[in-house]
């Protein structure tokens, strides 16, 4: 959400977004409600502004992206889907952004610059250019050069997202394109990795295969990817389709993955196969791999359901097992290092009135008398004990302020080092700060806001997140077998 939205905004949002589940999905309703209430939570404890929500930080929208390496036939793989040439196509690089592909209404498509994605909270890569900016010192003022967003009137994209990524083999901008291609992948709810048939060398590749296929194999999301061996038509003038496939196969192998299978594909526009039969069983082929990939596409809605449920869940679980204890130690090391420094205060005060005393005494009777000592003498009698006490208290309540300060700010190097370990949610830093504001108390064990009715509606929104998995569960499958 931009840091202009006011809270009304951000509310409007989420009712617009609850009166269009309310008809498509209830249960997606209800986790809705669900993270308005980490909201007020979060909220109370200064770890979100009143402008976002928990909510805004994933999309709603089931998504679809489509990875690969240059020349793998992405582009055209998408404008198959579409029906529409809404992508450039070629053996070069012919697109180095990442374009966010929407449906529209109007027949005319438009290009818009990735300031659009940037800006807004319904879109994936919302806020991206600060990601960016992190991973990529300077980039991020440059998001337009990374990101693209396109609409198309397709039925087949009707409430769906897909995103185009540039090809992987880039050495420009490829820490930064790395970072979005992370992010992009843990928000989808289909990925399609395709590699080209024509080049099925493994070495030229193994970056490529690395990311793309090693680092899926341990994810718990594992089966949301497929791998889509693209152009197999190249290989009809040799007939060999099972040797490329075999060398993909032998690839993958090398850099550790044993499981798994390719749908090989080619574009319906492609040049004929001359020969019949050998055409007939390359587009046999074909038309049954590209039914089963359209049909994970179709399903992407179920999947996003769940994804959702497991985002509120994976949220409110980091809130509760990482945010909080997080600020929790850090208040507590605030609290401990101001505490100290109080205790060395008094005892430097009494340490030196104990020496007072025992001066004093000292120069009882002596011709000559130091000019503290003469002032203390006079201006006692004059303000009296209590004048003395009040000069002392004051002078402790500015050395308590200015420690406790000076703690704080030691605290924070190591708090902020922690927070960027790990992408927590809430913003710890400034929930810190409040929690060591100029009147806030240096006696509470715990962080501001968090008391046991926080961690009731916690708790609560965990153990609604099974329940919400059991209703998709009951929607979606039908285990006893029971007819409608």
């Amino acid at each position: 959400m931009s840091s202009a939205a006011g809270p009304e905004t951000v509310q409007q949002r989420l009712s617009d977004l609850e009166a269009h589940l309310e008809q498509e999905n209830p249960i997606l309703l209800n986790t809705v409600q669900s993270f308005r209430t980490l909201d007020r939570v979060a909220y109370d404890m200064c770890l979100l502004p009143e402008n976002q929500s928990f909510a805004s930080q994933i999309p709603w929208w089931p998504l679809i992206s489509v990875l690969g390496t240059f020349s793998a036939g992405k582009s055209t793989f998408i404008n198959d889907f579409l029906g529409q040439a809404i992508q450039r196509t070629g053996n070069q690089a012919v697109d180095d952004r990442f374009t966010v592909i929407v449906y529209s209404p109007e027949p005319k498509s438009h290009a818009l610059p990735g300031v659009s994605l940037d800006s807004d909270p319904r879109f994936p890569f919302y806020q991206m250019s600060n990601e960016i900016e992190r991973v990529a010192g300077g980039e991020g003022k440059r998001i337009d050069a990374y990101l693209q967003l396109k609409t198309c009137r397709s039925e087949r994209l009707r409430g769906k997202i897909i995103i185009d990524s540039p090809g992987f083999d880039a050495d420009a901008q490829r820490t930064a394109i790395l970072s979005i291609t992370d992010h992009m992948i843990d928000l989808s709810d289909l990925v399609l990795v395709l590699f080209d048939a024509r080049h099925p060398e493994p070495g030229a590749m193994r970056d490529t295969l690395q990311h793309l296929v090693v680092e899926t194999m341990n994810r718990s999301d594992s089966s949301k990817f497929l791998f889509i061996l693209n152009q197999l038509d190249t290989a009809a003038s040799e007939d060999n389709p099972e040797d490329v496939v075999a060398a993909w196969l032998r690839a993958l192998g090398e850099v550790g993955m044993t499981t798994g299978r390719f749908y090989t594909v080619f574009s319906r526009g492609a040049p004929r196969i001359e020969n019949d039969a050998r055409r007939e069983r390359f587009e046999n082929k074909r038309d049954s791999d590209l039914n089963e990939i359209y049909e994970r596409v179709d399903r992407v809605e179920v999947e996003r359901a769940y994804r959702i449920v497991a985002a509120l869940k994976k949220t409110a679980t980091a809130f509760n097992d990482e945010t909080v204890p997080l600020l929790t130690t850090a208040v507590r090391r605030w609290r401990a290092r101001t505490l100290i420094a109080d205790t060395v205060i008094i005892l430097s005060l009494a340490l030196t009135f104990l020496f007072w005393s025992i001066t004093a005494g000292h120069w009882e009777g002596l011709t000559y008398r130091p000019g503290w000592l003469e002032w203390i003498e006079n201006h006692g009698i004059e303000y009296g004990l209590q004048g003395a006490e009040l000069i002392v208290i004051l002078f402790l309540i500015a050395a308590h302020f200015g420690v406790r300060k000076l703690a704080a700010i030691t605290v924070r190097p190591w708090l902020r080092k922690q927070a960027a370990a790990e992408k927590l949610p809430g913003n710890v830093l400034a929930a810190f700060d409040h929690n060591t504001r100029r009147w806030s108390t240096v006696l509470a064990g715990k962080p501001s806001g968090w008391n046991a009715w926080a961690e009731g509606r916690v708790a609560k929104v965990l153990h609604d997140c099974e329940a919400y998995v059991q209703s998709l569960n009951e929607r979606f499958t039908n285990p006893k077998g029971l007819r409608d």
